[in-house]
């Protein structure tokens, strides 16, 4: 794939659950990290043995770094700087920061996540590459899924209803590397053990209406405490909307 591209991501992880098998194959890549994968209140910092947000994000970073160089993945990598868990309170200033550097590396797609009601930072991602590619006038948008809420638990690697999504099966060989790469993430490895790696799937982005509900339903991030409610989660979409369309 020779055109430039961005994969717009919200935590380090994301693009290896969502893209590992097809990262390779891009040979003008540039990834986009809004979060630094770091929550302030360091229960997940202090759980996975580090005393300081900023340590926690350094570990993620060096994580992601090995898991690029593992899947053979030639790609500039930048950041946004957002909190983890704090990327909806801050969506206007992303999404300008974000435009200016697709802008620069001359993007044709970008690649991000599905608005699904997971996690408030993969939700705010989706709306703030949303915005970004149309002030950088950007017309293919192409998304993936990571998970959501379930009747029982979460539902992983699949897409609420919407457009018809393509479904790459990956080889043995894929997959092995695939593993190898979220292994990597030794802070993650619980949460990384659920997903498969026999898959990835991807569809054009439809034109989401974030202020409501991605489906049926409390999200998932209701559950756990992940920073905020859907209420609170549709008056900052709402205001960023309104602010981006100035």
């Amino acid at each position: 794939m020779e055109a430039p591209a961005a994969l717009v991501i919200a935590h380090p992880d994301d693009e290896t659950l969502a893209a590992g098998a097809v990262l390779p194959l891009f040979r003008n890549l540039l990834i986009v990290q809004v979060t630094d994968g770091a929550p302030r209140n360091l229960a997940d910092a202090n759980a996975a043995g580090f005393a300081t947000a900023e340590a926690y994000a350094e570990a993620r970073a060096r994580e992601l770094e090995a898991a690029l160089a593992i899947g053979n993945v030639h790609a500039a990598h930048t950041t946004l700087g957002a909190a983890d868990q704090g990327a909806a309170h801050a969506m206007p200033e992303l999404a300008r920061a974000l435009a200016a550097r697709l802008q620069a590396h001359d993007t044709q797609a970008v690649l991000t996540h599905a608005y699904e009601g997971g996690h408030p930072d993969h939700d705010a991602t989706a709306l703030i590459a949303a915005a970004a590619a149309r002030l950088a006038g950007i017309e293919t948008l192409i998304e993936f899924p990571l998970y959501h809420a379930a009747e029982h638990g979460w539902a992983v690697a699949t897409f609420l209803p919407g457009p018809a999504p393509t479904t790459l099966d990956l080889t043995p060989e894929e997959q092995s590397r695939k593993r190898a790469m979220l292994a990597a993430f030794a802070t993650q490895r619980s949460t990384l053990a659920q997903f498969p790696v026999a898959q990835e799937h991807f569809r054009p982005a439809p034109a989401h209406d974030f202020t409501a509900p991605p489906r049926p339903g409390q999200p998932l991030y209701e559950r756990y405490g992940w920073g905020l409610d859907f209420a609170r989660w549709r008056e900052l979409a709402a205001a960023a909307q309104r602010d981006l369309a100035r």
